[in-house]
């Protein structure tokens, strides 16, 4: 089996790498962008992949209210092109989401599955949304996984890093940290969410899934026990989503339910914590 990865050395794509059987391609933007549809088509004629992962995006959540139309170009009409490639050469498309998906339920407190409806609150969210869509309606044979908060080793290169290595580098340098507490979600580490995905692909079950680590926090809590884990003292302090005033606005609560992905069979991932704590044992072994 011959495996193409598009953002391949992203984090997410480079934990995905490893953990796929055959014949694995990585794809950086210069191999193969979603923005350029004509050179995407070629390459991927060429290669010739029975299956095509998409982990690449714009996942500039802020920018994207000002830039919606670079939003749309890559999340939306880009994975268009995308999945009609795929549609053609008769390949399986892997393609990654986003919790940003939901949002306008402000009264939410219960994890949202698979057949709910979805109503995003930023262009991102919108964005990230219509790609589902198009996948969904030109490439039969499809994964759309929606995940959420990730953070690996690798680090998230467009962005200058993930949460937690932000949440360390200010830490360390002895900033004060406000974090909002009225935002909740599930940090999905990224190792836990490839191995999900690859145990997904041999199943043919194809569809939409949720893959996320399990359990729940805010964003607030995430960032203490970071500092609690790594024995790092902090001058954090809870906020307020109002108060902390993002330029695009985030769902107050986006926990994603895994049931349809264990109810394959497949193992559950671990908890959020757990996951964390397995994360810093990474970096340190890394560093």
């Amino acid at each position: 089996m011959k495996t193409a990865v598009l953002g391949a050395s992203g984090q997410l794509g480079r934990d995905l790498g490893p953990r796929l059987p055959g014949d694995v391609v990585p794809l950086t933007r210069a191999d193969a962008d979603l923005a350029d549809p004509a050179k995407l088509r070629a390459t991927l004629e060429t290669l010739r992949p029975d299956v095509v992962i998409n982990c690449a995006a714009y996942n500039f959540v802020d920018r994207a209210e000002t830039e919606p139309d670079l939003a749309f170009a890559v999340n939306a009409w880009g994975v268009r092109s995308l999945a009609a490639i795929c549609r053609d050469l008769d390949c399986t498309l892997v393609h990654f989401s986003t919790d940003y998906v939901f949002g306008l339920d402000v009264a939410r407190q219960t994890p949202f599955s698979e057949i709910e409806a979805p109503g995003p609150v930023s262009v991102y969210g919108l964005s990230k949304l219509s790609g589902e869509y198009v996948v969904r309606t030109l490439c039969p044979k499809h994964f759309v996984l929606r995940t959420c908060g990730l953070y690996g080793v690798w680090g998230s290169g467009g962005k200058g890093g993930n949460f937690v290595e932000t949440m360390l580098r200010v830490a360390g340098q002895g900033k004060p940290l406000r974090v909002v507490a009225d935002q909740f979600c599930t940090p999905s580490y990224t190792v836990d969410v490839a191995t999900a995905a690859a145990s997904l692909l041999p199943t043919a079950r194809h569809g939409l899934y949720h893959l996320t680590n399990a359990g729940s926090c805010s964003w607030h809590e995430f960032a203490r026990t970071i500092f609690e884990l790594a024995g790092v003292k902090a001058d954090l302090s809870p906020t307020s989503s109002r108060e902390y005033a993002a330029p695009a606005r985030r769902p107050d609560y986006s926990v994603l339910a895994t049931d349809k992905f264990t109810s394959l069979g497949l193992p559950p991932t671990r908890p959020w914590r757990d996951a964390l704590a397995a994360y810093l044992d990474e970096r340190r072994q890394k560093s």
